[in-house]
C-alpha cells in the first residue's frame, strides 16, 4: 500500500483542532453538504443515521460499501474538511477494524471516528481492552497510509444505557492514549461531567454532540470544549418539514404546509448552480 501525503483539507481540519471552539455540523447527502458549506462552516461530518434514512433503512443498518460511497460523494461535493461517522468500523476485531479504516481514508475525508459499541443491547460496548485495541488498530492503519486523517476515538456508554463518567472517562483516556487526535462520548450534557472529561484527556481535543436546545457554542467554548457536532438532528429537521406535509395531504387533501414551505423555501437551485 503506497503512502499519501497529507492534504491541504486534512492540515486544515487538524489545524482547526489546535485551539479555539468550532461547529461541525452533520450533513446526510451532497445537497446538504454543499448549502452548510456555503453557510461558512469550517468543516463537516457525516452522520450514519441521516445517510442511513436517506437509503430506508435504521442506523447502523448500511453496509461498508455503501458507506464508502457516500464518504467519496459528500467528500467531492465540497471544499472543506469532511470527518467520517465510520460507526464502530463495520468490524468487531482489530485487524479488520484497521482495514475498513485503511479504506475510508482513502475516500477523500479528512477525519473519521471509531466508536465503542457494539450492536448488541445485551453488551452494547466492547470489553475494555479490545476496545482500546480497535483505536490502536485504527491508528495503525492511518500512519501506515501516511496520509494524516484525523482519529477520534468515541465512547457511546451514555447513548446505550451505560451512563458512567467515571467508565466513560477511563476509556476516553485510553483512545487518547491508543492513538485517537480527538475523543468523543455522545450523551454528555452537563457542565460538570463536560468539564470533567475535558480535564481527564487535556491537551487532547473533545467534541460535543449537541441536538437539541440545551446549550450554545459560546458555553461550551467556555466548557473547553473544541468541537461541536449536531448528529442526526438536522437531518431530523428535514424529515420533520417532510413528513407532517405529506401526512396532510395523506389524510385531509390539503396542501397547507406546501404552501408555507414554499413560502419561506432558498432557491436551491440557484444555491446548487
Amino acid at each position: 500500500m503506497s503512502a499519501m501525503p497529507p492534504t491541504d483539507r486534512i492540515r486544515e481540519f487538524h489545524r482547526l483542532h489546535l485551539s479555539g471552539c468550532f461547529v461541525i455540523p452533520n450533513p446526510w447527502d451532497q445537497g446538504s453538504a454543499r448549502l452548510l458549506a456555503q453557510l461558512g462552516f469550517p468543516a463537516l461530518a457525516t452522520t450514519s443515521s441521516g445517510f442511513a434514512w436517506t437509503m430506508g433503512r435504521p442506523d447502523n443498518g448500511v453496509a461498508l460499501e455503501d458507506a464508502l460511497a457516500h464518504y467519496r460523494a459528500v467528500a467531492a461535493a465540497v471544499d472543506v474538511p469532511v470527518s467520517a461517522d465510520f460507526e464502530h468500523g463495520f468490524a468487531a476485531a482489530p485487524e479488520a477494524v484497521a482495514r475498513n479504516v485503511a479504506a475510508a481514508a482513502q475516500t477523500g475525508i479528512a477525519g473519521l471516528s471509531i466508536e465503542d459499541s457494539t450492536g448488541d443491547a445485551a453488551e452494547p460496548l466492547f470489553e475494555f481492552d479490545l476496545a482500546v485495541e480497535r483505536v490502536r488498530a485504527a491508528r495503525r492503519a492511518i500512519d501506515a497510509l501516511g496520509n494524516g486523517v484525523l482519529l477520534t476515538g468515541r465512547s457511546e456508554g451514555f447513548v446505550v444505557g451505560r451512563p458512567d463518567l467515571v467508565e466513560t472517562i477511563r476509556r476516553l483516556t485510553a483512545y487518547a492514549a491508543a492513538g485517537a487526535d480527538c475523543v468523543f462520548a455522545p450523551g454528555i450534557r452537563t457542565a460538570a461531567d463536560i468539564t470533567a472529561i475535558v480535564r481527564a484527556v487535556a491537551p487532547k481535543p473533545v467534541n460535543v454532540l449537541v441536538g437539541g436546545d440545551w446549550t450554545t457554542v459560546a458555553r461550551l467554548a467556555e466548557l473547553g470544549v473544541r468541537r461541536i457536532s449536531t448528529g442526526g438532528a438536522l437531518a431530523r429537521s428535514a424529515w420533520a418539514g417532510f413528513l407532517p406535509a405529506a401526512k396532510e395531504i395523506a389524510t385531509h387533501g390539503t396542501f397547507a404546509a406546501l404552501a408555507k414551505a414554499t413560502a419561506q423555501s432558498i432557491d436551491l437551485n440557484r444555491a446548487f448552480s
